[in-house]
């Protein structure tokens, strides 16, 4: 596998990673119908530990398998497909090398009324499994913030260690903020800037609104205004994450009709983001359709 141009500049942004974890972040790079470009989608299925399964799967059936998950990132020629240990363990065999794969480590519930989430697999899972990389969630704004970036802390030197890639789901909630102020743009940029802070390769973060949320920050955001409009806030976000020499990926959220997820994809591809990480927008959809809306995307970031 030659390295493209693009990915060789990206891979020169990580100076302090040993030849492991460039192979690793290479190899989500290089993968599927994006391979090279710089950008990426990719696939996450955790959705069943954060909401249970039929709020996950019911929709489409097919989904309750493990198996359907990585047909359908195969298929549509996605980068990765990251996931929580037993849905990767329950077809890892079948395909491994096939596609990278992220095992998320750490996981919430929603019966669950703290806003913390319990360590559920470990760097030595992720190597045996043959994964990319290691996921984990920050909730910044949280009573548990500082004790999950010490777990990440001790997870993420262990894997860059052995040559992993480390995966940084960087969502702001907690006592001091609403639903409004977890994707105000002033919170989703410094979400994003925490998370590549300890060490992430790839960030992962909300999309984020026109609004301000922290008052401490509002003269300053009046003095040096982002542009009202989304690829002006998805650039904000980017230039958060070192100057935009970090990569920054942006979910999906909850469901929503296909001309919005659309919209929002032209906006971080203008906006200057690595791509998308789509999961119950995708896999709850049929297959034919889940396919079609990820080729529309791809089609987005290939410009």
């Amino acid at each position: 596998m030659r390295l493209t141009p693009k990915v060789q500049e990206i891979l020169s942004w990580y100076e302090s990673d040993n030849p492991g974890t460039k192979g690793n972040l290479a190899r989500i790079l290089m993968q599927g119908k994006l391979g090279g470009t710089g950008r990426m989608v990719i696939l996450p299925v955790d959705q069943g530990f954060e909401h249970g399964p039929a709020r996950s799967f019911a929709p489409n059936p097919a989904g309750y398998d493990p198996r359907y998950m990585f047909e359908l990132a195969l298929e549509a020629g996605l980068n990765a497909y990251a996931a929580p240990l037993g849905m990767i363990e329950a077809a890892a065999a079948t395909y491994a090398g096939t596609i990278p794969t992220i095992l998320k480590v750490n996981s919430s519930n929603s019966l669950s009324t703290t806003k913390d989430q319990a360590v559920t697999a470990t760097v030595q899972d992720a190597l045996r499994l043959g994964c990319s990389a290691i996921g984990f969630t920050i909730y910044p704004g949280s009573e548990y913030q500082f004790e999950m970036m010490e777990e990440l802390r001790e997870l993420a030197a262990e894997a860059k260690a052995c040559g992993l890639a480390v995966v940084v789901w960087s969502y702001p909630r907690g006592p001091g903020l609403d639903k409004v102020g977890e994707t105000a743009l002033d919170i989703c940029a410094y979400a994003a800037h925490m998370a590549a802070l300890v060490g992430a390769h790839i960030i992962k973060v909300k999309p984020p609104t026109a609004a301000i949320s922290l008052d401490a920050a509002k003269k300053t955001y009046e003095k040096h205004a982002v542009e009202d409009d989304a690829a002006k806030r998805f650039a904000h976000v980017v230039q958060a994450c070192f100057g935009g020499r970090r990569l920054v990926v942006f979910s999906g959220g909850e469901a929503k009709g296909t001309e919005d997820i659309l919209k929002e994809v032209r906006a971080i591809h203008a906006g200057g983001g690595n791509g998308s990480i789509m999961g119950r927008n995708a896999f709850q959809r049929p297959k034919a359709e889940a396919l079609k809306l990820l080729s529309d995307i791809i089609a987005i970031y290939q410009g």
